[in-house]
């Protein structure tokens, strides 16, 4: 069985838009006939068709967008946007072709004309770093409907309009993707917009035609190094979201190295904030009371106003997540103290953070957290959050993504058996990888550990889980890091139903722990 693709988010009643009116705004080369050519949407995608759509046809790494122009029009597409080279493919459709350089550097710009997206935005926030951007997304979120408004949210784990949730496809959509959203929540009065935006959404012009109130930077550590040549290279595929283009101002963390270099080269003003004890930042995070239901922190700003809160869930960094999110509102407009009324309501931020260390466990027994982590720095500061509320050991189950960045993986496993008592090696999302071989990287990694903790190999994970439950006693913890919110497993291009919290509540009932 394969998982059910979510679907793309569009305007229930999109408004036509003259493709003359297009070719005339942006200055475009076309062929065939404009007369009476309407157009409601735009897709890259066949299988997202949509009658009356403009269907863009990009240059693959195996084909040609423009090959599937029939296809679309079959399908009800009015018009195809291409480069040369697709003109050519998509020429015996009939279909009149808007001709630009570059189809997906034109997307961005010409979705937010088609969707009117730029005509009275709503406020517009985002988010990018390493770690941290989904969870600064849904504190933030939850403080924006705290003080009263309509929200909506675009993150790795879900898309928010309103009170309707989706599950994401990417962590960033494409542009055209992105702007059917917007449209979408203009419909249901949406008044602010959280989006977290990943490096390769910058690369990829993904969030193009856009213009973000604030932006934020969490931090950089390891990863996406299949995508990038090296740190060097993917710290300034984060840093454009600090352009006029994209932002009008900027809030940095200063708890990763990165943070400084970001604050240097930012085009647009920025504002500090720092957690890390003798970091000295605009804005400071001092954390006040950890406990298994929440970490309460302090936050103080460069005129001496504080204001004092908590996030419902465990770490340090989820509290500085929390901060940060703060300080983006205060950089929007938003008084300090008007949020901090907001807060006293319910004494903390009120926000659901899906596969973010998240206790699928009951009050009996080993505590059970999933999490969606899967770089070395996301394992150590996740661990230490469990470690501060285990008075037994540390279990860890893990395994790594297949074709996808393959020099964390020594750094992931070495980091897994330094911060756990047993390490339970198994299998993620394989892909087209041969898991035995993923599994076998990770083995030698952990051995890299200064003090490698009791070691197991277990495949497939709803095994690894219930090995790790059996190892387990009251007092015990066990954080099961990998899946977080993800209902499928991609195993040869096919996504499998697969839900990590269901298999490990179930692998807890089966071990007598209700």
């Amino acid at each position: 069985m394969t998982a059910r693709i979510p679907p793309v988010l569009r305007p229930e009643h999109p408004s036509a838009r003259s493709l003359a009116g297009l070719v005339s705004a942006f200055t475009l080369e076309h062929r065939g006939s404009l007369d009476g050519v309407e157009i409601t949407g735009v897709t890259l995608s066949t299988g997202d068709l949509h009658p009356g759509d403009l269907y863009v046809g990009m240059p693959g790494a195996h084909s040609h967008g423009a090959s599937y122009a029939a296809e679309a029009k079959a399908g009800g597409a009015v018009a195809v946007l291409t480069d040369a080279a697709g003109a050519e493919l998509a020429a015996d459709t009939g279909l009149p072709i808007v001709i630009v350089d570059s189809p997906r550097a034109a997307l961005g710009e010409i979705s937010a004309w088609v969707y009117r997206t730029n005509e009275e935005p709503p406020l517009l926030f985002a988010t990018t770093g390493t770690n941290g951007k989904t969870s600064t997304s849904y504190l933030l979120e939850g403080i924006l409907k705290q003080l009263g408004l309509v929200t909506g949210l675009s993150s790795t784990a879900e898309r928010h309009i309103g009170d309707i949730n989706v599950v994401s496809r990417l962590t960033t959509p494409e542009a055209s993707e992105m702007h059917a959203l917007l449209a979408r929540m203009r419909e249901h009065e949406v008044r602010a917009v959280v989006v977290e935006v990943s490096a390769q959404a910058l690369s990829r012009h993904r969030v193009d035609g856009l213009l973000f109130d604030v932006v934020a930077f969490t931090n950089l550590s390891h990863d996406h190094l299949d995508d990038y040549a090296d740190m060097e290279e993917y710290f300034y595929a984060k840093l454009p979201l600090f352009e006029p283009e994209r932002g009008k101002r900027g809030v940095v963390s200063l708890d990763s190295p990165y943070g400084q270099r970001v604050v240097d080269e930012s085009r647009i003003p920025v504002t500090t904030i720092s957690s890390t004890p003798g970091v000295p930042a605009e804005w400071t995070v001092d954390i006040t009371d950890e406990q298994a239901s929440h970490t309460a922190f302090t936050l103080t700003g460069p005129d001496g106003r504080s204001i004092a809160t908590q996030v419902p869930i465990i770490g340090r960094h989820m509290a500085a997540n929390g901060a940060l999110a703060i300080v983006m509102l205060v950089e929007a407009g938003f008084e300090l103290e008007a949020i901090g009324h907001a807060l006293e309501q319910s004494g903390r931020i009120d926000a659901y953070l899906p596969g973010r260390t998240e206790r699928v466990s009951g009050d009996r027994g080993p505590s059970l957290y999933v999490d969606f982590g899967h770089s070395p720095d996301a394992f150590l500061n996740t661990l230490a959050a469990v470690r501060t509320f285990t008075t037994g050991k540390v279990i860890m189950v893990f395994g790594a993504d297949g074709d996808r960045d393959a020099t964390k993986r020594h750094d992931m496993a070495r980091v897994a058996s330094e911060g756990s008592d047993i390490l339970v090696i198994t299998d993620h999302h394989p892909r087209f990888e041969n898991a035995a071989s993923i599994r076998a990287t990770l083995v030698e990694g952990a051995a890299l550990a200064s003090e490698p903790a009791e070691l197991h190999e277990v495949s497939p994970p709803e095994k690894a889980i219930r090995v790790a439950v059996a190892l387990a006693q009251e007092g015990d913890s066990i954080l099961w890091a990998g899946p977080g919110h993800q209902d499928y497993r991609d195993i040869e291009g096919v996504r499998t139903p697969y839900s990590a919290r269901e298999e490990a509540k179930a692998a807890l009932v089966e071990a007598g722990w209700a």
